[in-house]
Parts: structure tokens; C-alpha cells; sequence
């Protein structure tokens, strides 16, 4: 029963009502129906109901007769098909859209308006004399109506009549059906229609379907997805495409969605100007939302790109810049290094390769992202940081070798993090090439642009894995001993007498142990695969892996871990409450009854290592820290007078009381540092007798005054 017309209004049907609005007339049913007494209660309830996305106005829902796909006779077969399909992210191959097809109906594929494309069936309009002709080409109708149109559209394509033959008569006449089709079978025809398959290009078109990768947002697979499988299995028994990465809604930032009409959102072209596209572009491709997940959009995240990513990849570049044109050095893609350092960011770089090509690979977007962002800090936090002193220091320029050696490394490092970052960070990749290379007018064998290269080749660099597991592990020993540090307030440039790492693996650290040393500021390390009697061991079980699994069973389950009530079993697996848990169900940590001087690092061995720091400053201590801050402000000062990164200098301090004879101490560590090939001490308060200087700072909440000046060289 369907008493509504196309407008809305009540027909004749509704009697009393007719012609009045479905939404005008509730309130009068409602009256007479009280009346009748047939009303057993009446609530009024808030709710979201559809409306016009171009007039903004409720929308009613009228049951109409349709024309139909009968997909529940293939649905088995779409199923089978479905299993072809690697679906990004996986758990839709099963779930969303596998319980979608479990569930398919009928598909209704007609739609009653003017606009669209006319659904090719003409039907006799004398029911005596039933007749349903299905046109599939143009030299069918001119066949049958001794035209052939240019235009499928209506109002002409409803033009085209003629006798039904199964009418002896002669008076039926075959006409079009008013109907047009539903956009979304216009959708799943996509693969063969764009290509005028089968009348043109027939053999092209069927060496290249299915189509190897599709993207739309995760409710295609209500939608485009499931119309071109639908279309796929019953047309070619193949499905549609071999990948599909199904990412998730982008919202404004209060969770609403995005709306040209609202502005809920700031200007694209605005974020373009303030923080470049590579931004917005990594912004979008490492977030969730390319793992079927919803992004409420917010600048911060974007301006966090910036300064967690793009700052820190252009920062290493400008530091390889800065040195290599200060030495005017080239650099050259050498990736044969024997020192410790230049084969771990190697073989690290070669890792990321491996990783991001095998993330790409699979279309795990935001998996590659994160490959590259867990270079960074390798780069710029660890290789760099230690070989500074190769680059510049009068160590390095004792032995060029080795110093040819870390700009070649550093060189070979950028050139490989640069092609692998190409297609998610393309303008500032595109830069850093051309700056290294200088393009089709640089070096030979370079290409004019970054992305005409070549993805980069493993095999030229080494491949050390046992060096990176343990060299990570040192950084991680490292950022946990800094973590302490930053805990204590006890800044990095304070030396510290040792450090002890302790637990299984820690013995794999000692070939660093300077780089530990020289990284946290320590004076010792040790290491010892004992644990202390203040460390123990802490179960953690998996409630996202066991809670399907145990249900009711998982509370005492958890508590009983808690209580440190759980044991080891003999084949593997620990028994926690009486039941045995398998690897991957649990995690075993370490926990430090005193952590104010102690940080677990979770990449040892099972359970993790523990790193201590001796925290007690004693004056020999105290005197070297003050002479680190110094050298801090006197680097400072070099970059206030913009000196050359290599200028050598001669310095002049006025330290005041008490703080020279501290300073002294370390008068050839300074000099090093700041490279001055002399120190000499000096009244610099530009008073009488006194010479102007050229900087001045604080020191242990002592002013301290310095003067620096240039050596020309010869």
C-alpha cells in the first residue's frame, strides 16, 4: 500500500488526507487517531533523520516497483571470489565486506528520473500481447527501429517505437520502459565500459582485468566494491580487482563531516602555503585513515609532520651541506666503509629499503611511513651525532680517509632515504636530490629528477643484522639512560660517572660501549647479564588476544598476574590461575622496585634489559659539566658571528672569581671544541683597561664574558 505521490502528498488513497504532505498530516492522524482511541501512547523522540544534500530538506522513503539484478543466484560464487582479493585493511576480505556478501539481496538497479542512463528494455504496452525486448547494441535497435541514434539520452531515446510483432493486430506498440539506471551499476561497469568493450578494444581490455589495485573509503564495500564484484562474477566469473585498500573518513576536527557548505575545515590551499603539500601528504598517508581507520583532521597534525619529519630529513641534509661545502669535499656513492658507524646507517639503510618496499608492496601506506620515521633518529639522533667530530675535529683531519669515508657514508645514507621517501614526501625528496646530485647537470648517471630513478637497489649496500639489532639496542640503552637524566633534571652536558646495563643481551652491547659512553656523558659502563635483587619479573597477558578466547575466564586471569602468582612451563608458555598461556598471549617485563635512577628497555631479551645511572655529581664532576655548558655558549657565539663551521679561532674568556681555575682544567677540551688555537684569559668588561667582547652568558649563575677572533689562515 503506497497512498504517497511523487511530491509527497497523500493520493486519493488517503482519503481524508489527500493531497496534504506526509509531514503536515502527522499531526492530525495522530489527533484522530486519539480520537478513536487508538493511540496506546504518544512520545516524541529526537533523532537524525535524512535530508537533500543539495536543498536540505527531509526526504521520505516510498516503496516503488523496480527493476532487478538476481545476485542471490551468484552469491555463492562472489564468495568464492572474494577469496582472490587481497583486501587492505585484511580483516575486511572477511568482515565487512565478506559479511556483506553473505547477506546480498536482489540488487534494484532502476531509478525513476529524467536524467541518467536509459535502462535498454522496451515492453510491449498492451498486456494481451506481452512482450519484453533487452537491447545490447546500436546495430540491435537500428535492426529493430531502422535508426541508428547518436544520442541514448532522453527524451530521444524514448522516441524510438515500433509494432509489437507478437501482436497480430499490429495495434501494441513496443516502448521504452521510463526507467533509468542506477548510477552504481553505471559503477560496476566501470572496467569494461570506459574501454567500449566488447565492441573496441576487446583483447586489450581482457589481458587487463581484473585491475591490480583499487582505492575508495571502507563504505564501498556496500557500494562501488561490491557493484563491481557483482558485475565482475556475473559478466567474466573473475573479480574485479586483485588489491583493494579500503582507507577510512576523513572528519573536521569536532568528529562532524566535511562540508564545502560548513567550511569546517582549513583551506587545503591554506595548509599548501603555511606547511607544503609533502606535509598535508604525510599528514594523511602515515595516519590511520589508510588502514580503514577515521581521521578527525586537525592542523596540529600536519604542522607535527613538519617538524617530526620534513625538519629533521632536511636538517641532515643541510648538516651534510654545510660541511661538505665548507671542506669543498665530494662525496661519492661508496657504500664500503670498515668503521662501526658508516656499516650500521648502511646496512640500517638498506633495512628500510627492504621494509618500506615490502610495506608498499602490500599497500601498507602509513607501515611505510613509519619505516621512515623510525630512520630518522637513526640518522639524525645516532649516525650523525656520533661522527659529528669526523666531519670538522682536528681528529678527523689527521686521518681524511676516514673522514671521506663519513661524507661518503652520509652521502650514500640521504641518497637512499630520499629515493625511498620519494613517493610520500615528493617535493622535498625532489630538492634533496637535486641538491645532491644536481640532477641531469651533476654527477653522471643521474637522473634529471628523483622520480626517474630507479627504486633503490639492496644489493650495493651491506647486509649486517646482527649489527643493527645490537647497535639499536645500545640507542635504546642510550634514550633510556637520557630518559633518566630528564627525570633527575640532570642535563645531558653534566657528565655522570657510569652506567650499568644489566639483563640478557647486554653483553651484545659491549663492542659500544664508548658509544654509550660518549652518547649519555658517562664516564663508565658496565654490563652484566645478571639482574639485580631490586628487578623482577612482571606477566602481562594480552586481553585483546585471550578475552575472545577465555571470557568470563580472563578476570581472575588478570588479577592472578598481577599478583605475581604465575610460572614458567617446563615446554613453553607460562600458567597463570591454572591455565596455560602460548606465546603471543603474553608479554613478560621487567620491573624496578628503585626507578628514579633506573629506566627497563623493552628491546633486550625476554623481559628487556636494565639501565642504571650512578647519580652522584662530585666536584671533578661538577668542574667538566661547567666546562661542556661553556663550550655550549661559545658554539653559540661562533653561529652569532656567523663563523665558518671550520674557521679557527683565537678565544679570550672572562670567567670572574672562582671559575677560571674550574675552567682551566679543561682548557684543551674547549680549545677542541670551539677550535681555537689559543686561550688566553682577560679582563672583557670594555671598561677602562678592559677589552670589548664579544658575547656573554651565564655560568653555574655566574656571568661569564668571551671574546672570539678570527685566524686568517697563512
Amino acid at each position: 500500500v503506497t497512498p504517497v505521490d511523487e511530491s509527497g502528498r497523500f493520493t486519493s488513497e488517503g482519503t481524508d488526507w489527500a493531497g496534504i504532505g506526509v509531514f503536515e498530516a502527522n499531526r492530525g492522524i495522530i489527533s484522530v487517531l486519539k480520537q478513536q482511541g487508538r493511540v496506546l501512547r504518544h512520545d516524541t523522540y529526537v533523532h537524525n533523520y535524512p535530508h537533500c544534500w543539495r536543498t536540505d530538506t527531509p526526504v521520505i522513503y516510498k516503496a516503488l516497483s523496480s527493476w532487478y539484478v538476481k545476485v542471490t543466484s551468484i552469491r555463492e560464487r562472489m564468495l568464492e571470489l572474494n577469496g582472490e582479493i587481497n583486501w587492505i585493511p585484511d580483516h575486511v576480505k572477511e568482515g565487512r565486506f565478506g559479511k556483506w556478501l553473505e547477506g546480498a539481496r536482489d540488487w534494484s538497479i532502476s531509478r525513476n528520473r529524467f536524467w541518467g542512463s536509459p535502462i535498454p528494455v522496451w515492453r510491449s504496452d498492451d498486456p494481451a500481447h506481452p512482450r519484453i525486448d533487452v537491447y545490447g547494441s546500436l546495430d540491435e535497435l537500428e535492426r529493430d527501429f531502422g535508426v541508428r541514434p547518436d544520442d541514448l539520452h532522453r527524451p530521444f531515446i524514448d522516441s524510438l517505437t515500433r509494432p509489437n510483432p507478437d501482436d497480430p493486430s499490429g495495434e501494441s506498440v513496443m516502448r521504452r520502459v521510463p526507467e533509468v539506471l542506477d548510477c552504481w551499476f553505471e559503477s560496476g561497469s566501470m572496467p569494461f565500459a570506459q574501454n567500449h568493450y566488447p565492441f573496441e578494444n576487446k583483447e586489450w581490455f581482457e589481458k587487463h582485468f581484473p585491475a591490480d589495485f583499487i582505492v575508495e573509503y571502507v563504505n564501498q564495500t556496500r557500494g562501488w566494491f561490491y557493484t563491481l564484484h557483482v558485475l565482475a562474477t556475473a559478466l567474466f566469473d573473475r573479480p574485479p580487482f586483485l588489491n583493494a585498500l579500503c582507507h577510512g573518513v576523513v572528519l573536521a576536527a569536532d568528529g562532524s563531516k566535511l562540508s564545502k557548505r560548513l567550511r569546517n575545515y582549513t583551506d587545503p590551499e591554506v595548509i599548501f602555503a603555511k606547511q607544503g603539500s609533502d606535509a598535508y601528504r604525510w599528514y594523511l598517508m602515515s595516519s590511520p585513515v589508510l588502514r580503514g581507520g577515521d581521521l578527525r583532521i586537525q592542523d596540529a597534525g600536519v604542522e607535527a609532520a613538519v617538524r617530526e619529519i620534513l625538519y629533521p630529513i632536511w636538517n641532515a641534509y643541510s648538516f651534510f651541506c654545510l660541511y661538505a661545502n665548507a671542506d669543498e669535499r665530494r662525496a661519492e656513492a661508496n657504500a664500503s666503509s670498515p668503521h662501526v658507524l658508516d656499516r650500521y646507517i648502511l646496512a640500517k639503510s638498506r633495512q628500510l629499503i627492504e621494509e618500506a618496499a615490502a610495506c608498499l608492496d602490500s599497500y601498507d601506506v602509513p607501515g611505510a611511513c613509519s619505516k621512515i620515521e623510525g630512520f630518522l633518529p637513526a640518522l639524525n639522533n645516532w649516525y650523525i651525532r656520533r661522527s659529528r667530530e669526523r666531519f670538522w675535529s682536528p681528529a678527523a683531519e689527521s686521518d681524511p680517509g676516514e673522514k671521506q669515508a663519513a661524507y661518503n657514508t652520509l652521502y650514500v645514507a640521504l641518497l637512499t632515504l630520499v629515493k625511498v621517501a620519494a613517493p610520500l614526501l615528493p617535493l622535498l625528496s625532489e630538492a634533496i636530490y637535486l641538491g645532491l646530485t644536481g640532477g641531469g647537470n651533476g654527477r653522471s648517471g643521474a637522473s634529471a629528477s628523483l622520480h626517474l630513478c630507479d627504486w633503490p637497489e639492496v644489493d650495493f649496500l651491506p647486509s649486517d643484522p646482527e649489527l643493527v639489532k645490537a647497535m639499536d639496542l645500545a640507542r635504546a640503552v642510550c634514550s633510556g639512560a637520557l630518559g633518566v637524566r630528564v627525570a633527575n633534571r640532570i642535563p645531558a652536558r653534566q657528565p655522570l660517572a657510569s652506567l650499568t646495563a644489566a639483563g640478557v643481551g647486554a653483553e651484545t652491547l659491549r663492542p659500544f660501549v664508548y658509544l654509550i659512553a660518549a652518547e649519555v656523558n658517562i664516564k663508565e659502563v658496565h654490563l652484566t647479564e645478571e639482574l639485580g635483587e631490586d628487578v623482577s619479573f612482571r606477566l602481562r597477558p594480552r586481553g585483546d588476544v585471550l578475552g575472545p578466547l577465555l571470557g568470563a575466564s580472563m578476570q581472575p586471569v588478570m588479577a592472578a598476574a598481577r599478583r605475581g602468582e604465575w610460572e614458567r612451563h617446563p615446554d613453553g608458555g607460562v600458567v597463570v590461575d591454572g591455565i596455560r598461556l602460548s606465546e603471543g598471549q603474553y608479554k613478560i617485563e621487567l620491573q624496578v622496585e628503585d626507578s628514579e635512577a633506573s629506566a627497563v628497555i623493552s628491546e633486550g631479551g625476554e623481559g628487556g634489559l636494565v639501565v642504571s645511572l650512578d647519580l652522584e655529581l662530585t666536584p671533578e664532576l661538577r668542574s667538566e659539566g661547567l666546562a661542556r655548558h661553556l663550550v655550549r655558549l661559545l658554539q653559540q657565539g661562533r653561529r652569532d658571528l656567523d663563523f665558518n663551521v671550520s674557521d679557527r679561532v683565537e678565544l679570550t674568556l672572562d670567567l670572574g672569581d672562582g671559575l677560571a681555575e674550574v675552567i682551566s682544567a679543561h682548557e684543551q677540551y674547549i680549545a677542541e671544541q670551539v677550535l681555537a688555537l689559543k686561550v688566553d684569559y682577560a679582563d672583557l668588561s670594555g671598561g677602562t683597561g678592559g677589552r670589548n667582547p664579544s658575547g656573554e652568558g651565564e655560568l653555574d649563575g655566574r656571568k661569564v664574558r668571551w671574546r672570539l677572533d678570527r685566524v686568517t689562515p697563512g
